[in-house]
């Protein structure tokens, strides 16, 4: 499976906006500011293609990334406190219109930074995805932030922190090293062709 072949397809604002749901989808979602952007160049190896912000919250549609065989799909993300109510309340209703409008998802990547606890939004989300059995796995980004001794300390932390999500897989990921690229890929790999 290719992802090196990619290109930016559409970006949608509101719900009414989503382009029909003809291939399946990978979906990555996370706080604001956990290297979401990062994760998505590292595996599809484009610097740009993602944009990295360096304002938190700005990234308020639902970009759609298109492959030969899938799509790359990356919610907004949550939880910046510099974001008006309005704002707040606009990105719940493109997300929720999103994640219920019955479209081809194979596989939510909800991304954690290793070096923080997850926040309310995070568990909020963890436990949308846990108790709607929708299929996902939980990237730990920015690894490579952690010395080993930091980084094996909070392992143990997150393992106990994540605790009520038992099975899910946990992936540690740096988009500066490569960690977690290989296993990411397929993952995704495995979730795409499962149906077929």
């Amino acid at each position: 499976m290719n992802f090196n072949e990619v290109s930016f397809e559409f970006a949608a604002g509101n719900a009414g906006q989503l382009p029909p749901s003809d291939l399946p989808e990978i979906v990555f979602s996370g706080h604001s500011n956990v290297g979401k952007s990062s994760l998505i160049n590292k595996l599809v190896q484009r610097k740009a293609l993602a944009r990295v912000s360096a304002q938190p919250g700005k990234t308020v549609t639902i970009n759609f990334y298109r492959l030969k065989e899938f799509r790359l799909v990356d919610l907004p993300g949550y939880g910046y406190a510099k974001v008006s109510k309005a704002e707040k309340e606009r990105w719940a209703r493109l997300v929720e219109g999103y994640l219920s409008a019955e479209r081809n998802i194979r596989l939510i990547v909800q991304i954690i930074d290793i070096r923080h606890k997850p926040t309310k939004d995070d568990y909020d989300m963890l436990s949308f995805l846990y108790n709607s059995n929708a299929p996902f796995v939980i990237a730990l980004t920015k690894k490579d932030k952690l010395k080993k001794s930091a980084y094996e300390k909070r392992i143990d932390e997150v393992i106990d922190e994540l605790q009520d999500y038992e099975g899910v897989q946990l992936i540690p990921f740096s988009a500066v090293d490569g960690t977690g690229v290989d296993e990411m890929k397929e993952v995704i790999e495995e979730y795409i062709t499962e149906e077929e």
